[in-house]
């Protein structure tokens, strides 16, 4: 009996192991954002070797997207508990977000201390505008999909207005998914009473925006940075990308932590970087408070994701057959679209300053967009630009 146990036992272990190198290369060499993390996942787990199947890998795909939190971090995290268990499920998890956080802490290291040099700021003029050009591809890629019908360009309509008229991105999220939720109800013919009533309750408005408002006054701690962490990675539905609608609401406009130019810094850093767009958070929690910053915002985003995961995996049936969550879903992607697009506006008028920015933007978006060149190597180019364009033409 004991040696039977025991070459079970090895085979867990080894079949661990296995799990951690595949996410431990896959986080450092996941260069191109979420889908271009998916489509690697895909190659390596269901083409090269084998741990799911096309209908499984889909499955598992489909419940990412009911889910609030990182698409990319948590297909991790579903295929290591697939293949390993619950322990499969944090190793794959860990391994492919360490990686990455490291690699981003590194680069804040050096941004808080070279950031100043004439070199470094020119590098980064040229990347600024190829982060703009990253979120026309990603609107431009979104945009179809989310568009399903006029209801919904109506609903995102109202919420492109409601972010410019800056209310909050939780609020928008959550009013766009009940609209949705709502109107489809209608159209079949159904009562909406519940639906509504969800926006008459008592408090709920209230809440989220006077969570908003108090954020708006309260200095900078750590507690205060792993809650505002924690709501973006319990809450952010749609692309990392949409990450930046948070952050420019609450961290630049609100709370004053961070300026828009760190923000944009933030967010080259995660894109020039491999691994989840989502160690943005590891960036700015370095600027604000060193190591032990950049670790309180990395495990604060990435913690629901892990909850998510955990607890949707054996309502996946369910959750992919539901008209609600379905319409809902709708909803919110719609709306996180329409916060996308406010704050690519936003952020255009940081990151265009001059002709040679504007034609960088001009340049960079068809190349994603239409011949889909990798993002790594044109955020490389961009900076090569933009230190050539400021050392001997500034």
């Amino acid at each position: 009996m004991r040696q039977p146990q025991a070459r079970g036992e090895a085979l867990a272990v080894q079949m661990l192991r296995d799990i951690a190198v595949s996410f431990l290369r896959l986080g450092i060499t996941a260069f191109g954002g979420p889908a271009a993390h998916i489509a690697m996942m895909e190659e390596e787990f269901v083409r090269r070797r084998g741990w799911l199947s096309h209908a499984e890998f889909l499955d598992m795909l489909g419940a990412t997207n009911l889910i609030p939190g990182p698409n990319s971090t948590e297909m991790a995290i579903h295929i290591g508990h697939q293949r390993g268990g619950w322990k499969g499920l944090v190793v794959s998890g860990v391994c492919f977000i360490v990686p990455a956080m490291l690699i981003v802490m590194a680069a804040a290291w050096m941004y808080t201390r070279f950031g100043s040099l004439p070199s470094f700021q020119g590098i980064m003029y040229g990347i600024k505008p190829v982060i703009v050009a990253l979120i026309l591809q990603a609107l431009w890629r979104l945009g179809p999909t989310a568009l399903k019908s006029g209801i919904l360009a109506v609903i995102g309509s109202i919420a492109a207005v409601a972010a410019m008229l800056g209310v909050s991105p939780l609020m928008i999220l959550f009013v766009a998914g009940v609209l949705a939720a709502a109107t489809d109800r209608i159209r079949r013919g159904s009562a909406v009473s519940a639906a509504l009533a969800a926006l008459r309750r008592p408090g709920i408005a209230p809440i989220l925006e006077g969570a908003g408002a108090a954020a708006a006054i309260a200095p900078f701690s750590l507690p205060g940075l792993f809650l505002f962490f924690l709501k973006v990675g319990a809450v952010l539905y749609g692309s990392g990308y949409v990450l930046l609608a948070f952050l420019q609401a609450d961290l630049v406009d609100r709370l004053h932590w961070i300026t828009q130019s760190q923000l944009l810094d933030a967010v080259a850093i995660g894109q020039v970087t491999p691994g989840p767009v989502f160690t943005t958070a590891t960036f700015i929690g370095y600027l604000l408070d060193g190591t032990t910053g950049a670790i309180v915002a990395t495990i604060a985003i990435f913690v629901p994701g892990f909850i998510f995961v955990a607890a949707s995996r054996p309502l996946i049936p369910r959750i992919r057959r539901s008209v609600v969550a379905g319409a809902f879903l709708d909803g919110v992607n719609i709306g996180a679209l329409a916060l996308l697009a406010t704050v690519t506006l936003q952020l255009s008028r940081a990151a265009l300053v001059d002709l040679t920015t504007v034609a960088v933007a001009a340049i960079g978006a068809p190349l994603l967009i239409y011949w889909r060149v990798n993002s790594s190597w044109l955020i490389c180019a961009a900076g090569m630009v933009g230190f050539i364009a400021t050392r001997w033409f500034g």
